[in-house]
């Protein structure tokens, strides 16, 4: 709908002290909250709320949090009908009678760091735990504030007020577009959020980066289990442009080693980006998905004569575990959806186009094998089916 602004435009705008308002399903309580930063909860801020939003002054907090405040649930049987979990309502020591917008933000902020013997019960503070998966799990105000203070870097604690109209009625999406307007905040919704949390990937950063092959961007990207991947771009990106899915191994990349071939595969592919444009995405999968101690594990199986396949079956795991839809989103995410892919792996070529990548041709991306991988490249050629030209023998 028109009038909504971007996740990421409301996360900056909490970031820089400013509300935002956020809209739940119509068909839920179908109301607009304002929602700050608790960190931001200044005397003027909450002046604004009451002012403006008019509604119940709350403070959505992490179960951590909530614990920490030795928060009791308001009562012992909740009948609310969404399953708002209202505490006990506080006042900071230092407050006297705790209602003024100033005493508020006192109350509030210290929320943030002081214990729970510093605060009296009840009080003008109503504080509300989120449940523990955010608005995947319930998509209500109280968890939509601690997401956002979670994806602005903040302490897990917002301050919410429903908006409420003149003659006393709550503004509905038509009322909350004009008043976005009036007061120049930024609107999402409930669902906005829930997607963007559930998107494979997320772009945190976009950088120059100068190197031996040429003057690359390197652009981060997070999921939401808080790995973390990269793409290294050279030119712009467009469609059919050449691309590497490169695993990070960091034996090979970092330490030069020469149990496989993926340290100067990587070096390959930069050259080749850096002289004809495209992309190199580095995805943190160490060891086929395995993770770096057990690959070191699988090594010391493979000294004593397993090959690189039979040592993860050895320690339980499968062939590979690599999972090629967080390099699709990236790809995406550049507006990418057709490649020349270098790589010599059928299963990446096949999992990509599982994923809406279409590969126009696949490159070949090989390396002479040295007497210490050559057992491993043979291994990747008849147990793992990759396109290698390795010749048996010693």
């Amino acid at each position: 709908m028109n009038g909504f602004d971007l996740v990421e435009e409301a996360i900056e705008a909490l970031k820089h002290g400013r509300p935002i308002i956020v809209c739940d399903d119509e068909n839920r309580e179908n109301e607009g909250d304002l929602i700050l930063l608790a960190e931001h909860a200044t005397p003027e801020q909450i002046n604004f709320m009451i002012t403006y939003g008019k509604g119940l002054v709350c403070v959505p907090v992490s179960p951590q949090l909530a614990e920490r405040l030795e928060l009791n649930p308001m009562t012992d049987v909740n009948t609310d009908p969404h399953g708002t979990a209202f505490t006990i309502s506080i006042d900071h020591e230092e407050a006297k009678t705790g209602i003024s917008a100033a005493e508020r933000a006192l109350t509030i902020q210290r929320m943030l760091t002081d214990e729970a013997k510093q605060f009296k019960r009840p009080g003008h503070i109503f504080p509300l735990i989120a449940k523990e998966g955010g608005v995947r799990e319930r998509r209500g105000h109280t968890e939509a504030g601690v997401d956002l203070a979670r994806l602005a870097g903040s302490v897990e604690a917002a301050v919410i007020c429903e908006i409420i109209l003149e003659d006393g009625t709550m503004a509905r999406v038509d009322d909350l577009l004009t008043y976005k307007e009036v007061h120049g905040l930024k609107m999402i919704t409930i669902d906005a959020l829930v997607t963007y949390l559930e998107r494979p990937v997320r772009r945190e950063a976009d950088v120059l980066l100068p190197a031996d092959h040429g003057a690359f961007r390197m652009l981060g990207y997070t999921t939401p289990d808080q790995k973390e991947h990269v793409t290294v771009l050279s030119g712009e990106p467009e469609d059919g442009m050449l691309v590497r899915l490169h695993s990070e191994c960091l034996t090979g990349d970092v330490f030069g080693s020469k149990r496989c071939d993926c340290g100067p595969q990587l070096d390959a592919a930069l050259e080749c980006i850096g002289h004809e444009g495209g992309a190199v995405l580095y995805l943190r999968q160490e060891g086929r998905g395995i993770g770096l101690m057990a690959k070191l594990k699988a090594y010391e199986l493979q000294e004593q004569g397993l090959d690189t396949v039979e040592a993860n079956h050895a320690l339980g795991y499968a062939t590979d575990l690599r999972d090629y839809k967080v390099a699709a989103a990236m790809l995406h995410d550049l507006g990418v959806t057709k490649i020349r892919l270098m790589t010599n792996n059928p299963e990446k070529q096949q999992a990509l186009e599982q994923h809406g990548i279409t590969v126009l041709e696949r490159i070949p991306l090989e390396i002479a094998p040295v007497p210490e991988n050559k057992q491993y490249l043979q291994t990747k050629q008849t147990k793992l089916g990759h396109l290698l030209d390795i010749q048996g023998g010693n």
